[in-house]
């Protein structure tokens, strides 16, 4: 048995399964203290299915916690940064596209160093082991607790970036001193400027990711369950409590990517559209081989520009809880809402707000609240509502699809109740059993990945010892991040020939993923 757990800004949404099946659900609304509706979510799917705290072998969370942190500004720690990469990039100095309110709370604390790579691993300049030196000690008498180091080329060859660590623990005490040194090639990709912000990114959080790791240690504890505990990350697989202490940016947009993975499980299809409808918004995304589409662009995450992994999601202002609001003969539905305080505002529940929730009712496709509420709404006006309901949504479909061929559509989340007519260009609509905690399940499902990410010369190499040279690669990250050696498959090949770079350049970026080896 092991347990699923999403937390949303509405709800926070568990599920207890055994092998493939759903045994219980839930849904509790988060609370001020994340980690209450955590206890108070996992205690409710054990009371219903009667199991015991020592049958969960292990845990799954999704978490907005460091997304909302970055986004909001708050809590976060002054960074000191050190790029090693001269004489390059010595124009473009780090943070130079950083909104100033971002800039005010991680300081200015900025070094260029001399070293880096070039493309292919060959040496860029020497490293300047002294000018980091310098620059620890400088960080040490300003009091910094967290330091991003970012090498040119480095996903390539990490040894610069690593030499510059043990250089920066030696001088700044290390973990003893409870300093926490990010490297970039652990996080983002090929670009330096956007792997260079992610990594800065994650400094801010080293002592966020810390407190809200031990607060899911003592709800776990509380409920009595000694099992390990997983966190999903934002490509749909999982880490560990330890690899998120250390990597907390990594879960950013994780709850849009287990909804479209809990989605794919529960309907069975692998390449679908899926609409996620919660009380405030909708997310769409594209899944593929039963995985999100990832994004093709650089992802700006608070202002701040980013290449790491990030589902392809379009998030939409619909959800159970949009205003809707009469125009002439039309309805406007969204983008405001009343999100969590549905309950308490909505018609039907005996609340002065007109909501989205209410006009599926009035209309008479949806079945809960108490429809005499909103037996006195124009029908005209409802019927107008519908009608934008679903224009939202087709327009949303339209935008997310690469071809004109028409293609099924899943709908989940506790506002699916919301569409009952069809929509064009879609093959089929599905509406899973359990769609309301699809998030929850995709969490609890989610499997273990690796990937590989770096330029490779096709004329000195061959295509393919290169692509099995990076397959193996991926297979290894996988390993050591414990998935299951027999079940790791290959999801993703994707091969960019540089044109203007000699000795056959190809950027090639393998991906993998095994289900999670569990004792």
């Amino acid at each position: 048995m092991r347990i699923g757990v999403d937390v949303g800004g509405t709800n926070t949404d568990a599920v207890l399964m055994d092998g493939d099946q759903v045994v219980a659900a839930c849904k509790q609304p988060t609370t001020a203290n994340v980690s209450d509706g955590i206890v108070n979510a996992i205690s409710e799917v054990l009371r219903q299915s009667q199991a015991e705290a020592t049958e969960v072998k292990c845990v799954m969370i999704g978490t907005t916690h460091f997304t909302n942190a970055f986004v909001e500004r708050k809590n976060l720690l002054d960074v000191g940064i050190i790029r090693i990469a001269l004489p390059a990039s010595r124009g473009t100095p780090p943070l130079i596209d950083w909104p100033e309110a971002l800039l005010a709370e991680i300081g200015d604390h900025r070094h260029l160093v001399a070293g880096g790579y070039q493309f292919d691993g060959r040496l860029n300049s020497p490293l300047d082991e002294q000018a980091i030196a310098r620059a620890a000690r400088e960080f040490k008498q300003k009091g910094l607790r967290s330091v991003a180091i970012s090498s040119l080329f480095s996903p390539v060859n990490s040894d610069m970036e690593q030499r510059a660590a043990e250089i920066v623990a030696n001088e700044m005490g290390g973990a003893a001193d409870n300093v926490a040194i990010t490297l970039s090639h652990t996080i983002g990709r090929i670009g330096l400027l956007e792997r260079e912000n992610a990594a800065v990114m994650n400094a801010s959080l080293a002592e966020m990711s810390t407190r809200v790791v031990n607060s899911f240690r003592t709800a776990l504890r509380e409920l009595h369950i000694d099992a390990p505990f997983y966190i999903s990350q934002n490509d749909g697989t999982l880490m560990t409590a330890d690899f998120v202490e250390k990597y907390p940016v990594l879960t950013f947009a994780s709850g849009p990517t287990n909804s479209m993975r809990g989605a794919a499980y529960l309907s069975g299809l692998k390449d679908a559209l899926v609409a996620d409808i919660g009380g405030t918004t909708t997310d769409i995304g594209m899944l593929g081989n039963g995985f999100p589409r990832e994004s093709s662009v650089t992802v700006d995450i608070g202002g701040v520009r980013t290449n790491f992994r990030m589902p392809d999601v379009m998030a939409l202002g619909l959800g159970g809880g949009s205003l809707v609001l009469a125009q002439g003969s039309e309805a406007q539905v969204g983008p405001q809402s009343v999100g969590y305080r549905l309950l308490e505002k909505g018609l039907i529940f005996g609340g002065d707000t007109l909501t989205s929730s209410d006009i599926a009712v009035a209309a008479g496709y949806a079945d809960f609240g108490d429809r005499s509420l909103v037996a006195h709404l124009d029908k005209e006006l409802v019927e107008a509502a519908v009608t934008r309901i679903h224009q939202i949504i087709a327009d949303g479909v339209d935008r997310m699809k690469t071809s004109a061929d028409p293609v099924p559509l899943v709908l989940v989340g506790g506002g699916s109740v919301l569409v009952n007519r069809d929509i064009p260009g879609v093959s089929e609509m599905v509406i899973p059993e359990n769609a309301g905690v699809a998030n929850a399940i995709g969490a609890s499902i989610a499997q273990v990945s690796g990937e590989t990410d770096r330029v490779f010369s096709y004329e000195e190499l061959g295509r393919e010892s290169a692509i099995e040279q990076a397959r193996s690669e991926a297979i290894e990250q996988a390993l050591q991040a414990g998935a299951a050696a027999d079940s790791i498959e290959t999801l993703d090949i994707e091969e960019v020939p540089l044109a203007y770079v000699p000795g056959g350049a190809v950027r090639l970026r393998v991906k993998v993923a095994g289900r999670l080896a569990i004792n």
